[in-house]
């Protein structure tokens, strides 16, 4: 990273024609803003077609625009903004979340208390009220994906060995490491990027979570869930719109994740079965987007 620290946090938002989501939630960080925790905010915007940067820069002159030229994905935007925050700590959110008030500084405290930890991610909830499983999660390793694939986890979600994909056998009160939290809120310490290096713009949406997540704890930090800050997020709403593509991303992602961390753990003949897996896995979700309602469509797993 190039900037020096000058700052207690910075806060990356990556918005690609999320125009209304980006709005809320930059209003609900200004509304957060506290005098004691000195901040900044960046917006990446994807080329966005749907008005956001003309947005940001009328409504939000106090954010920092960074205007990308293509949407080269998660990584890639984020990227751009993470080479210029200057904070000892880095929020990385998506604009589809509402960081409560008092949030921002819960957060930095979890750091602050638990040097060991080098990533810090809350609870989200949907805006149902129901908990966005993915915010504390385990590696998919084969074991791990083959209970989720197969529909294991789902059918047994309080046992320890069926249910480690999303750890539903854990109440979702209870602060503890995990493997890794959600890209869509997570914070993280300036020194361990500096340690490990930008987000792996190899994936271009998801994934690359999991994968800083993995690369921080090699590194010899841990990774932590604080369920007492609450977060809503809107999980999926641009998506659900361009399901057929982002399936693929999705299980690309998993492809990339196993080849980049785990095919030199096992025999090629269980990276044949996991590999066929994950593309089949693919097909099925492809032929229940067909047979689903928009409004319905969910991604991945």
């Amino acid at each position: 990273m190039e900037a020096a620290p000058q700052i207690d946090l910075s806060i990356v938002v990556l918005n690609y024609n999320t125009r209304e989501h980006l709005r809320a939630c930059l209003h609900a960080l200004r509304a957060e803003g506290s005098p004691s925790i000195e901040t900044e905010v960046l917006v990446v915007d994807n080329a966005s077609a749907d008005g956001s940067v003309e947005m940001v820069a009328t409504e939000f002159p106090w954010a920092r625009l960074v205007r990308s030229l293509r949407n080269g994905g998660f990584a890639f935007g984020n990227n751009q903004a993470l080479r210029l925050a200057r904070g000892d700590a880095i929020l990385v959110l998506n604009p589809d979340t509402l960081i409560p008030p008092g949030g921002l500084g819960a957060l930095l405290d979890v750091l602050r208390q638990h040097p060991e930890a080098g990533i810090v991610g809350p609870k989200l909830l949907r805006p149902d009220g129901s908990i966005h499983l993915a915010c504390r999660r385990s590696f998919p390793t084969p074991s791990v994906a083959f209970y989720r694939l197969t529909g294991l986890s789902r059918l047994f979600p309080k046992s320890q060995r069926f249910g480690r994909y999303n750890l539903t056998y854990i109440e979702p009160d209870v602060p503890i490491e995990v493997d890794s939290v959600c890209g869509a809120c997570l914070l993280i310490r300036r020194s361990v990027v500096d340690r490990i290096g930008l987000l792996d713009e190899r994936f271009f949406m998801y994934g690359e979570d999991l994968d800083w997540c993995l690369r921080t704890r090699e590194a010899g930090w841990t990774v932590r869930y604080e369920p007492s800050i609450v977060v809503r997020h809107q999980h999926g709403a641009a998506s659900r719109q361009r399901a057929f593509r982002t399936n693929v991303y999705f299980f690309r992602a998993m492809d990339l994740f196993y080849r980049k961390h785990y095919i030199q753990r096992y025999h090629p003949l269980l990276t044949g079965v996991v590999r066929t897996s994950i593309y089949a896995a693919l097909g099925l979700a492809m032929c229940r987007t067909l047979l689903t309602n928009p409004s319905q469509r969910r991604v991945g797993l």
